[in-house]
């Protein structure tokens, strides 16, 4: 089973540009975009956005036209679809959404910004909480949790190049790395791309300032989270930054049957 993750930074931008190749090419089992940045109404007659190589699709959309929200592809119907966590404050700006397969849940997620001064780090520990609350709440149901998503959180200095230049920054503040570490240390998820890559240099996103991602000057943001009990199943990971579109790119988890 072979799950994609990308922040494509407008859904309308990336398919004016290599999406429907790249897409084509990937051939996914389940592809899961975040910040889509479009309101069901401006799709609603566009097949090419709804069923990209016929695949079935679940979406969480925001509110605010131009912002935020999901899209989930994949080939087979889901089971089951949920959208959102239950509290308004988050589902209205379109940042969780839960796939079942068979044993396995699969949620695409886009983790708030902590924005300059830091104005939206309480929103975001918040959010962070309740997503916790619900990952381990399905994971006492005995379901193989696979979240994957933009969580606007490099972990360890290893994820990003200029860790101490940026000490003060959002997304390398230290209340957001704390909760990562505890989420993967004490409650004992896993990063899967750190389960076979422990190199450094490896990134998902870059400024759109001149050469920056030619050098490599990037953060990695998108991952690819699954509970202990399920990391028996990880196969491979990957990260893509050859495929472009975006300030991210793509992240791959490959699964065992």
């Amino acid at each position: 089973m072979k799950l994609i993750s990308w922040n494509v930074n407008g859904l309308r931008s990336v398919h004016k540009k290599n999406f429907r190749e790249w897409f084509e090419d990937a051939k996914a089992d389940v592809v899961c975009l975040q910040e889509i940045k479009i309101t069901d109404e401006a799709i609603k007659k566009d097949e090419s956005f709804y069923h990209p190589a016929k695949y079935h699709s679940a979406w969480a959309f925001a509110e605010k036209p131009g912002y935020s929200g999901l899209a989930l592809y994949s080939k087979k119907e889901p089971d089951d679809v949920r959208i959102g966590l239950g509290i308004p404050k988050f589902d209205s700006e379109g940042r969780w959404l839960e796939a079942d397969f068979g044993p396995i849940t699969v949620i695409n997620s886009y983790f708030p910004n902590s924005q300059r001064e830091h104005t939206r780090l309480p929103f975001k520990l918040e959010f962070c909480a309740a997503a916790e609350k619900r990952l381990q709440a399905l994971r006492k149901k005995g379901r193989e949790v696979m979240i994957c998503g933009d969580f606007n959180i490099a972990h360890k200095e290893i994820d990003l190049r200029n860790p101490k230049t940026n000490m003060k920054n959002a997304g390398f503040l230290p209340e957001e790395r704390a909760w990562m570490t505890k989420f993967l240390d004490k409650l004992e998820w896993v990063d899967s791309f750190r389960k076979f890559e422990q190199g450094p240099d490896h990134y998902t996103w870059w400024s759109y300032r001149p050469g920056v991602r030619e050098k490599n000057v990037g953060w990695r943001l998108d991952y690819f989270l699954v509970n202990k009990e399920a990391s028996d199943r990880l196969k491979a990971a990957a990260i893509r930054p050859d495929v472009m579109g975006s300030d991210h790119c793509p992240v791959v988890l490959t699964l065992k049957k």
